[in-house]
């Protein structure tokens, strides 16, 4: 690489391979396939949607997921499995649950099950549990409503093999078509007793169920009805314990809905509020929005995460099922999203959530250029962008050679992805198109995540997110900034 200064402070030298002011950036591929992600999670080969069965167990961050290996179209599923030290470095493991006769295995979690309350490990060695829906595709295709039930298998090997639990399914189905996605956390009662929580989605609602040992499940209540958005199925729940800026114990239920988002088809939704005595009450009934892209969906947190993290971690599937089982990949199908933090913030005495980059992304950074200039050079195709924002407005391009281009904006209250010439989109009639969100505080600052087919915009560091896939056919190689934007970064990521 080329430098336009021979001398170098030492502390740059030694931080970063460049740390100056407008260097010459010169674009080197580091891609081996068409669109694979640099530092995104992807499959080897075959389908992946919806992540499952997030679980943190002795230095190890399990990602299992919804994955097809037979096929780059949605099929029987299994569960993949994964596991990183890091949450940027990813090893994929043998597949963790596979079909039998009872169905396919769709969405659920994981929990570490401490105290062996299940009695499925033993106090020496208590079991790592999944909880999943079992979907018996040959039922679903006739008149039958019962078709999908939910059961568990466990682990006494940190993951590695698992065996399912010969008593399932542990929550039949009570005749309601839709019946789907676990996710489960112990929750301290009133009394100091603990207890499982099983969050479900259910047609287009959510019920609560607990349980003592994670096979016996009593309904508590239900929630959701004329509530929030229903343009669609409810899907992969997730009930949070927050607290709030002023130190108020408040609960967070994540809903992902499909159809129905604000940028048509998949969207996760949220409600703010309380959960007592086993009922969540909302604050309100405003339509929350997590992600305003259209490319975030099906995203749960990790379970177990050791006290001194003091976070709430989260991943989603980086796709639509609006064009899911079609976009132009050839040996894999389908990203997760980079890890975030999920936290509370206040907006004139609002509550919303905020989903900021996980600190563990300033690992990757390993090549920095601090650019002055309106138009620079692009390092890779792995790279993330910051700056700061004046006059509460910006506007970024981001083109290649072949004069593909992808516009971020915030102008008039809605910050803006505009793809709709960001290259292939062929596959679907409305994959071209500028998705934008409503943002009435002010913009102060701005971190843009480039990977080869992605796009994760953070703006005050995740108060407001939005994610798209792209498909340019050809690397993004310039970025192009307005006056509004101030000490550009560009950081080469390495993987």
């Amino acid at each position: 690489m080329k430098h336009s200064k021979l001398i170098l402070p030492i502390f740059c030298i030694l931080l970063f391979s460049s740390c100056q002011s407008d260097p010459e950036i010169s674009f080197e591929s580091s891609s081996t396939e068409e669109f694979r992600p640099l530092y995104h999670f992807t499959p080897e080969s075959g389908w992946m949607n919806d992540p499952n069965g997030l679980i943190y167990l002795d230095g190890e961050y399990h990602l299992f997921y919804q994955h097809y290996p037979d096929s780059t179209v949605w099929g029987p599923m299994h569960w993949g499995h994964a596991v990183s030290t890091d949450l940027v470095n990813w090893e994929s493991l043998p597949i963790a649950l596979y079909p039998d006769s009872l169905g396919y295995i769709f969405s659920g979690s994981a929990v570490f099950d401490t105290e062996n309350t299940s009695g499925l490990g033993t106090a020496e060695n208590p079991p790592m549990v999944a909880i999943f829906t079992y979907h018996n595709a040959e039922e679903a295709n006739t008149t039958s409503e019962t078709f999908q039930s939910q059961a568990i298998a466990f682990s006494l090997d940190k993951g590695r093999t698992w065996e399912k639990y010969e008593g399932n399914p542990v929550l039949p189905n009570p005749g309601i078509r839709d019946f789907r996605d676990p996710k489960v956390s112990q929750i301290t009662n009133t009394d100091g007793s603990k207890s499982w929580v099983m969050t479900l989605a259910v047609l287009d609602q959510i019920n609560f169920y607990s349980s003592p040992d994670l096979k016996n499940w009593t309904l508590l209540s239900e929630f959701g009805k004329k509530i929030g958005a229903h343009g669609g199925v409810w899907e992969c729940p997730d009930l949070l314990p927050f607290k709030s800026p002023s130190g108020e114990d408040k609960w967070v239920l994540l809903v992902s809905i499909n159809p129905g988002g604000p940028q048509n088809g998949s969207a996760t939704q949220y409600f703010i509020g309380d959960f007592i005595n086993g009922e969540f009450t909302p604050d309100d009934t405003m339509i929350r929005w997590l992600d305003y892209g259209p490319d975030n969906y099906a995203g749960v947190t990790w379970s177990n995460l050791p006290s001194d993290q003091n976070r709430t971690l989260f991943i989603g599937w980086m796709s639509n099922w609006l064009y899911a089982n079609v976009v132009p990949t050839k040996a894999w199908r389908s990203a997760m999203t980079i890890p975030r933090e999920l936290s509370l913030f206040d907006i004139d005495g609002t509550l919303l959530l905020k989903s900021a980059p996980a600190k563990e992304m300033e690992k990757l950074r390993f090549e920095e250029f601090k650019v002055s200039k309106e138009t620079s050079s692009l390092p890779s195709e792995a790279v993330e962008i910051t700056a700061g924002v004046t006059d509460n407005s910006f506007l970024i391009t981001i083109s290649n050679e072949l004069g593909e281009k992808l516009i971020i904006s915030k102008e008039n209250g809605l910050v803006s992805i505009d793809r709709r010439n960001a290259g292939k989109s062929d596959f679907n009639r409305d994959f071209a198109a500028m998705h934008s969100a409503p943002m009435s505080w002010e913009a102060k600052d701005i971190r843009i995540f480039l990977d080869a087919s992605s796009i994760e915009l953070f703006v005050n560091d995740g108060e407001l997110a939005m994610t798209s896939v792209l498909f340019p056919t050809s690397p993004w190689k310039t970025v192009g900034i307005s006056e509004n934007l101030k000490s550009l970064k560009i950081f080469n990521l390495k993987k």
